[in-house]
């Protein structure tokens, strides 16, 4: 494949060249190919352990000059074929042009910029890689397919450098992490490592911390226990693999495929260097979070959160928690273990209606339902922008219920309105000649009527304010057994 031009110093370190003429020079990787002894292990070793692209792409192609000391990559090949049909092409189409040229630098320039006009133009129908960078995680994705011999449908989630333990001797090499796989190759002076175990096989997983195994994570399948440590981060490679184990156990129960949305959204900042599809998987390991807490069906989308506290007139306090929204509810979950859930459909919604703010009660926010129970929060962030999400999930609710006996009715975002404002407060879930502390609460239940209370929550969740993609995930936990053992 054709690179973008980068500068190479040394260009016979660890290459043979093979072919050469006054602007190109064709190498091989030492040790790859024929015999390759002592120099070719060690040169193995190295691509393993740098996970050098030499590993996969043997072959390269560079461009010199005469009188110039520095390289420029322009090609790289994992065959002879390939890298022979670049070559080629070069031959072909630029020596004869640059032999016109009297200035090495215009040939050089001339060089770098004919490359990147072919770059553009095979990748003017590709698809976008993500926020990643494109060409060291498609690099690595390469590397895996052609180790392992994956079908191009197996899609890379992440990869990471630690160590494989073969009786008591490590193994460094590389974990590669795909949908449907754990793989580890490793290769040094000679011995070589390669594993493949599907999700489906793995039986157990333990993160732990041992005199013979710092800092570890247990493996556990049907017939074998593996054993990786040396991560640069443990914990994140220990939360994604149970993600991908309990995932191909939801799909072999479901007997459904791993499939992203068609046109999944972005976060407004992208994080660079993380892979799309485990973005996605966090995602939707949000998304069943936010389900699983609240009870909600399983096509719950979950769009966003927000700090804030509710005023609960049964005790008169402030509570402060997290305000969730999706297409079809508004939820709030408090800090405290012990505390309140809230659920409103948003079917129920009446009136969305922003508060005069005071040091007391700083943007505060009111919503009434159809049976004239109104919530108040305060302490809201963006509290504009939040009465735009709901307004606009409002209205998609009330386009969904044509048949509806309440179709006529409009779900209002109003200005602050004083005697609006004293009816709402003096009729929380209670009758008219009822005091609002005397209200009863009934408990959480599966039916969405209305408006739904509970205490005894969750912890407050801690994720980002914005999820970047929506997914749909059975409301299942646990399938893969794990466990945290302490240091001994």
């Amino acid at each position: 494949m054709w690179l973008g031009p980068e500068e190479v110093l040394v260009a016979n370190a660890l290459w043979v060249t093979e072919r050469a003429n006054p602007f190109f020079v064709l190498q091989r990787r030492r040790g790859h190919g024929r015999g390759g002894g002592l120099t070719g292990l060690l040169v193995g070793t190295l691509d393993v352990v740098l996970d050098s692209s030499a590993r996969v792409a043997p072959y390269r192609i560079l461009h010199q000059t005469q009188d110039s000391q520095v390289y420029w990559t322009v090609a790289c090949g994992s065959s002879r074929k390939e890298i022979t049909e670049h070559w080629e092409w070069l031959e072909n189409n630029l020596l004869q042009t640059l032999s016109i040229f009297d200035s090495e630098e215009d040939i050089t320039t001339f060089v770098k910029g004919k490359i990147h006009g072919i770059i553009a133009e095979e990748n003017k129908n590709l698809q976008p890689q993500g926020d990643e960078d494109p060409g060291k995680f498609k690099e690595a994705e390469l590397k895996m397919r052609k180790q392992f011999g994956m079908p191009e449908g197996e899609k890379l989630v992440n990869y990471y450098s630690c160590s494989y333990w073969k009786g008591r001797v490590p193994r460094q090499g590389w974990l590669y992490l795909t949908v449907n796989h754990l793989c580890f190759y490793s290769f040094l002076l000679g011995k070589e490592v390669s594993l493949v175990v599907q999700w489906v096989d793995v039986t157990g997983l333990e993160k732990n911390a041992t005199l013979l195994f710092p800092e570890s994570i247990r493996v556990d399948t049907r017939d074998q226990e593996l054993f990786f440590s040396m991560f640069l981060n443990i914990g994140e490679t220990f939360k994604l693999m149970e993600q991908l184990a309990n995932l191909a156990m939801r799909q072999l129960l479901d007997n459904e495929g791993f499939l992203e949305d068609k046109a999944p959204p972005r976060p407004a900042q992208p994080h660079r260097n993380i892979s799309a599809l485990k973005r996605d998987l966090d995602a939707r390991a949000k998304n069943e979070y936010y389900r699983a807490m609240f009870r909600l069906p399983r096509d719950e989308r979950l769009d966003g959160h927000t700090s804030c506290t509710l005023w609960t007139p049964f005790n008169k306090l402030h509570i402060p928690g997290q305000m969730f929204i999706s297409s079809n509810y508004i939820c709030f979950a408090s800090k405290e273990e012990d505390g309140c859930h809230l659920i409103i459909p948003l079917r129920e919604v009446t009136i969305v209606e922003k508060a005069d703010s005071s040091s007391v009660l700083p943007s505060p926010l009111s919503i009434s339902t159809k049976n004239k129970m109104t919530f108040l929060f305060a302490n809201l962030k963006d509290r504009d922008f939040l009465v735009e999400k709901i307004a606009d999930f409002l209205l998609k609710t009330s386009s969904k219920q044509p048949g509806d006996n309440s179709a006529g009715r409009k779900a209002s975002v109003m200005d602050p309105a004083p005697e609006v404002r004293g009816r709402c407060w003096a009729g929380w879930g209670s009758g008219p000649g009822e005091e609002p502390g005397s209200a009863v609460v009934p408990a959480m239940g599966l039916g969405r009527e209305g408006p739904c209370w509970a205490w005894g929550g969750e912890p407050d969740p801690p994720w980002w304010s914005q999820v970047c993609s929506h997914h749909a995930l059975p409301d299942v936990t646990g399938l893969c057994t794990t466990s945290h053992t302490p240091q001994s």
